[in-house]
């Protein structure tokens, strides 16, 4: 420890602060989940009772299905297109590729809920532009928000829409790392633009194609702003994603709802972490190479 005082003094204050504002936040929660909370009455022990109810209601587990439904809807269109999109703003020049930065950054700074708001009239049947662009080729008007088998692939499309341009550039930020040498050495071999991409960009980035995979992931599956505004969680609760439905029952007018909400809200910190975990394990991360 002596040897290594200096590494741990400068970790000593994230420490610290993970202590106060993660961990004794999250230890308190737990034993706050062992009682039965009332507004109105006295706290009273009841030890995992709640965990027994959260795990047996099916609708909080189909909110976790919908959850899982959305990341497979977003997260590997994030992924793609934010990946096609750095590939071509490396080959592009300077002033270009500046322009095409800033563009794709934009939607990052629109607010989830100016996004959602604007979608919903995009998505209308009466006078909606993609029911008007579908309608040149015969196709619509469709009710996307109101349709339980529209709802979800629906606000879906604002979510890529709001999360590829942050990706991009993380990902843009991956491929400039990567020495142009390893590329010049590849063409004069032959290779051609997909061998170069997945024998060199893509097991380069192996490390920050995993972080933005795990990132997304819980991102995705914590999506609470676009079905809150653009749907309420329906038509018939089939956008009701985990957090939406921790939110709705915290306001349930039944007198123990904050203790059920914080107990769901607990188990999903742990579904969370267990996917994280199963995501590391099946990609590992590799060490850093020295360019």
């Amino acid at each position: 420890m002596m040897a290594n005082r200096t590494a741990y003094l400068m970790l000593a204050p994230m420490i610290v602060l993970l202590g106060i504002f993660v961990w004794w936040p999250l230890m308190w929660s737990f034993y706050l989940s062992t009682f039965e909370i009332s507004f109105y009455e006295e706290p009273v022990f009841v030890g995992l009772q709640f965990y027994q109810y959260v795990l047996e209601d099916p609708e909080f587990w189909r909110s976790i299905g919908i959850g899982a439904m959305y990341v497979l809807y977003t997260v590997p269109a994030i992924m793609i297109i934010a990946f096609l999109m750095a590939s071509f703003i490396r080959s592009c020049g300077i002033r270009l590729a500046g322009l095409l930065k800033t563009t794709v950054y934009i939607p990052t700074v629109v607010s989830a809920v100016i996004a959602s708001i604007v979608f919903i009239f995009m998505y209308r049947a009466d006078g909606g532009i993609i029911n008007w662009l579908l309608g040149f080729v015969g196709l619509g008007p469709y009710a996307f928000l109101s349709d339980p088998n529209l709802a979800l692939p629906a606000i879906s499309i604002p979510g890529i829409w709001l999360a590829f341009g942050i990706t991009t550039l993380i990902m843009l930020a991956g491929m400039y790392d990567i020495p142009q040498s390893y590329y010049e050495a590849a063409q004069l071999e032959g290779a051609n633009y997909l061998q170069r991409t997945w024998f060199i960009t893509i097991p380069l980035m192996k490390n920050v194609l995993l972080y933005l995979l795990v990132t997304a992931t819980i991102a995705g599956m914590q999506q609470f702003e676009l079905p809150l505004i653009m749907t309420g969680g329906g038509p018939t609760n089939s956008t009701m994603t985990p957090n939406l439905f921790i939110f709705n029952t915290f306001k349930d007018p039944t007198p123990y709802a904050t203790s059920f909400s914080l107990t769901a809200a607990l188990i999903l910190f742990f579904v969370l972490g267990t996917i994280s975990v199963l995501i590391f394990r099946v990609i590992r991360s590799d060490k850093a190479i020295d360019a």
